[in-house]
């Protein structure tokens, strides 16, 4: 059991306590950002926490063991504070997250009551909730290979041992016309064949969404080249908007074997018995 500082087990005692919640989510790049459901700015640990609009968190109960405790947060969306567009890029993604208990009445007094990590957002009528994931959820995470029919490597890693920068796993196009939000015509791709990008990895090097990056949901020739993603970039898409678009790869051996010429990099076991394997029975007279 954890020991309260004097002063904050003081505002407990009290008939009216003068606590409130404070989440600190710290960015992979750096960036601190600062929340509280006081209905005024605090600065406690010495970052300054922004009274957000309506902003709240869920229960989350602490059990013994290494089961992944977890909780939510939701605050309205301020281009000052939490702006949609940067949360639509995922930089709030894995972000660090301290949720502090603090007496308003003197910040100096508080506790650190959790740590976790920012998992899956949502976002809906001007308003995100996150999902926040407690320290024990990368004991979730895969560790190590996989025994698996398709290979585990990533696309054009050490392991892999392709080197996309070649002119034929790269393409380099500009948006020809937007057809959709992830979907648009794409110029500069027409000597590559039909589904050579699907799967790839494009980034915008022009435009509003300059620095974004995203897999490329499917690559189709029909009409001309058009290309769609699977995550809808953070501004809208804009014809002349320039990308650069690198070839992918499913996984399977036929695919590295046939498209690649790579099947002696291929990581995986292709000729590893599978499901249908186990479950067949014996016929009479078979083999």
């Amino acid at each position: 059991m954890r020991a309260l500082p004097a002063g904050l087990a003081a505002a407990l005692a009290g008939g009216a306590t003068t606590l409130a919640r404070c989440w600190r989510l710290t960015r992979r790049d750096g960036v601190v950002v600062g929340v509280t459901e006081h209905d005024e700015d605090l600065t406690v640990d010495g970052t300054r926490f922004r009274a957000a609009s309506g902003v709240a968190g869920s229960e989350e109960a602490a059990a013994l063991g290494f089961a992944v405790g977890g909780g939510e947060m939701s605050a309205a969306l301020s281009s000052d504070l939490i702006d949609e567009a940067e949360l639509s890029a995922g930089r709030y993604d894995g972000a660090a997250v301290e949720l502090l208990l603090a007496d308003w009445s003197a910040p100096a007094n508080f506790i650190r009551l959790r740590r976790g990590t920012v998992g899956e957002v949502r976002r809906e009528g001007g308003a995100f909730t996150a999902e926040l994931r407690g320290l024990s959820s990368p004991l979730n995470m895969v560790r190590g290979r996989l025994f698996t029919a398709g290979c585990d490597a990533d696309f054009g890693d050490a392991r892999c041992g392709l080197a996309l920068d070649v002119p034929a796993y790269r393409g380099t196009g500009t948006v020809a016309g937007v057809e959709g939000a992830s979907l648009f015509r794409a110029a500069g791709l027409d000597g590559f064949a039909d589904g050579w990008f699907t799967q790839g990895r494009l980034v915008f090097s022009s435009g509003a969404n300059a620095g974004f990056a995203c897999e490329v949901k499917t690559h189709g020739m029909a009409g001309g080249v058009r290309l769609e993603l699977w995550q809808r970039p953070p501004e809208p898409l804009d014809v002349g908007d320039a990308f650069t678009v690198t070839a992918g790869c499913d996984k399977r051996f036929e695919t590295c074997r046939d498209r690649f010429a790579n099947v002696l990099n291929f990581r995986g076991f292709p000729h590893m018995p599978g499901n249908d394997a186990i479950l067949r029975v014996a016929v009479p007279g078979g083999q």
